[in-house]
């Protein structure tokens, strides 16, 4: 029987964040009986379970904060030694990828592939001049490029005359699209009233993701209009900080901090506005996903533009104004059914079917794989 083809993602987990989802939205619709994800990651994630009920093989090296530089390099390096298999490894860790994807050209693994997710890294100024320096390396080791974005793209191949090949975040049309019926079941099961407005947002609770403006915002926001309920989704660092912020802001009553979720495609059923003051994004899912969804966005201008995909639900506001968000979450939406058709999303590149058609001819074009050979790669597996 003929053996897939295995591409080795790098990731430090499997949560629910935007470049895990996109990597499981692939996963889940490309030819799984020609092409097989593995995963090398450094902690447990929530999608491991499903990834190898997918077939696929999960490996985990100890990250650099607890091994240190030189740890980090050795288990690399063993790691590498003892699992050769591989032609093709894909990495999707941003600046930090310089280090995987050095020790994978060391290795003889002949595809390398670096993925910006971001525009920005994370962290004290001590670790993000060690991203900085990690980022070095990926100009000399990756044999290819990929972006989210172009100024996801601008960001981490700065100054690098080489091709960036855009993979767009797409989502699963048929799981978003808007219902009625649904809508009103969700609503229902989150005793949500029909005439209240719902402000909703999906994100890790992080320095990145601004969530304290945000409870600003919607501060703000009861005082024009008191029947409202913000709605949080995700987890993170800075959560119990944001509910003791919400009490304090004597809001705690209009938030529900529903935690890391699986069902993100029901609850935004509920929504009525998405609103999104990031400090910095590559190209968010979420804001795919809400987009398909037909919800109208209000998103921070230090979001890439690239994040509308001209269906009219977008609207770009400065993290300077609070009044300029609340203005815009309360101005009437253009007169829409949210119904937004699969044919929309693909044409403008976010059918996550048509994405996972692409990259699996990529990754076969690659290794110039075709149906004669590809046992032949796999033999001594």
């Amino acid at each position: 029987m003929e053996r897939p083809i295995r591409v080795l993602h790098a990731i430090v987990n499997m949560n629910r964040g935007g470049a895990e989802t996109l990597l499981m939205n692939l996963y889940r619709h490309i030819d799984r009986s020609k092409l097989q994800f593995d995963f090398l990651t450094s902690k447990e994630g929530v999608f491991d379970e499903e990834i190898i009920s997918l077939g696929g093989q999960i490996h985990r090296v100890p990250y650099i904060d607890k091994v240190g530089h030189f740890g980090y390099q050795r288990v690399l390096r063993e790691f590498f030694d003892s699992n050769n298999k591989y032609d093709v490894i894909h990495v999707h860790m941003d600046r930090m990828s310089g280090l995987m994807l050095r020790a994978s050209k060391n290795a003889g693994v002949p595809v390398r592939i670096a993925h910006s997710h971001n525009t920005r890294s994370e962290g004290g100024w001590m670790a993000r001049l060690y991203k900085r320096y990690a980022s070095l390396y990926i100009d000399h080791s990756a044999t290819h490029r990929f972006a989210c974005s172009e100024d996801a793209g601008k960001w981490l191949f700065k100054g690098r005359n080489k091709r960036v090949e855009l993979l767009k975040n797409g989502v699963d049309p048929i799981r978003f699209t808007y219902s009625d019926f649904a809508r009103n079941a969700i609503r229902s099961e989150l005793s949500i009233k029909d005439d209240t407005l719902v402000v909703g947002h999906v994100g890790r609770f992080n320095h990145q993701k601004n969530h304290t403006q945000l409870l600003d915002i919607f501060s703000r926001l009861l005082q024009v209009h008191n029947n409202s309920l913000l709605i949080l989704i995700g987890d993170g660092p800075l959560r119990i900080e944001m509910e003791k912020k919400a009490i304090e802001l004597n809001i705690a009553d209009k938030v529900k901090f529903l935690g890391v979720r699986a069902d993100v495609d029901r609850l935004l059923l509920a929504f009525d506005k998405f609103v999104f003051p990031s400090h910095h994004e590559g190209l968010p899912v979420t804001l795919i996903e809400a987009q398909a969804m037909g919800i109208p966005c209000i998103v921070s201008d230090a979001i890439s533009k690239e994040a509308d995909l001209g269906l009219s639900l977008m609207k770009f506001v400065s993290n300077r104004s609070i009044e300029g968000y609340v203005i815009a979450i309360t101005s009437e939406q253009q007169k829409n059914k949210r119904m937004i058709t699969s044919s929309q999303l693909e044409s403008v590149g976010y059918d996550i079917r048509a994405t996972a058609r692409w990259i699996q001819e990529y990754y076969f074009q690659l290794l110039e794989v075709d149906n004669e050979n590809r046992n032949r790669l796999y033999a001594n597996v």
